[in-house]
């Protein structure tokens, strides 16, 4: 059974708080595909990710989705409604077999009162929430499409850009997740990438999208922008 210290909010907790925590929590397994949150449900409870990937997503006027963010491991969601009543904000969906904690909306609350270093994480996460809405926000008001699937490439290879400045995003990022995320088409992100590579800004390998030098990609980016 994979243990509760996974989690990013407990990672400050010794073991007898953990097992404390763990009195107030649900375990649950969702198949690939299944949907754990509904968009404007009444629920609140707050969802633990043990193990596999769950992805947030939002639907526009058109029915086009809209990925706001992909959680694996450790992290959580459902924390908003849990925190202000208010029905939830985005669909959550299983991307893999996903392990759940499940804690309810006043389990949460105990759990948040009766251990500070919990509390202090949740606002840190909540922080980071607002930070990258905010930066998605700016995207859209002023980068075009074709500007946006860089912005996210760039994004992603400057999370795991080694000491060489190259990156390697393990898997290829799939083109309709890439247009989620960025609100665009497949077809703009299919089109932008092929520019990448024509470029060598990124090269297929067989262990995912190479990008040999972030540096350059930055610059691509700075110079598409002016």
């Amino acid at each position: 059974m994979v243990k509760l210290s996974v989690v990013g909010i407990f990672a400050d907790l010794d073991e007898s708080a953990i097992a404390d925590v763990e009195r107030h929590v649900n375990r649950k397994t969702f198949a690939a595909g299944t949907q754990i949150i509904e968009p404007e449900s009444d629920s609140s409870d707050v969802y633990l990710i043990l193990s596999g990937r769950v992805r947030i997503v939002n639907y526009s006027l058109s029915g086009r989705e809209i990925t706001l963010e992909e959680i694996g491991a450790g992290g959580c969601v459902g924390q908003l409604s849990a925190i202000d009543g208010q029905p939830r904000s985005a669909c959550v969906i299983a991307v893999d077999d996903t392990s759940v904690g499940i804690l309810s909306p006043a389990n949460f609350e105990k759990v948040v009162k009766n251990h500070p270093s919990v509390a202090w994480n949740v606002i840190s996460e909540l922080a980071r929430i607002v930070r990258n809405s905010t930066r998605r926000i700016v995207d859209v008001s002023t980068l075009g499409a074709n500007e946006r699937v860089v912005a996210e490439i760039l994004r992603r290879a400057n999370n795991v850009c080694d000491d060489n400045g190259s990156a390697l995003l393990s898997p290829v990022p799939v083109h309709s997740e890439v247009a989620g995320r960025v609100s665009t088409s497949r077809e703009t992100v299919a089109r932008v990438m092929s520019t990448l590579g024509r470029r060598q800004l990124v090269t297929k390998v067989e262990t995912g999208l190479f990008v040999p030098d972030v540096r350059r990609l930055e610059e691509f980016l700075s110079e598409s922008i002016h």
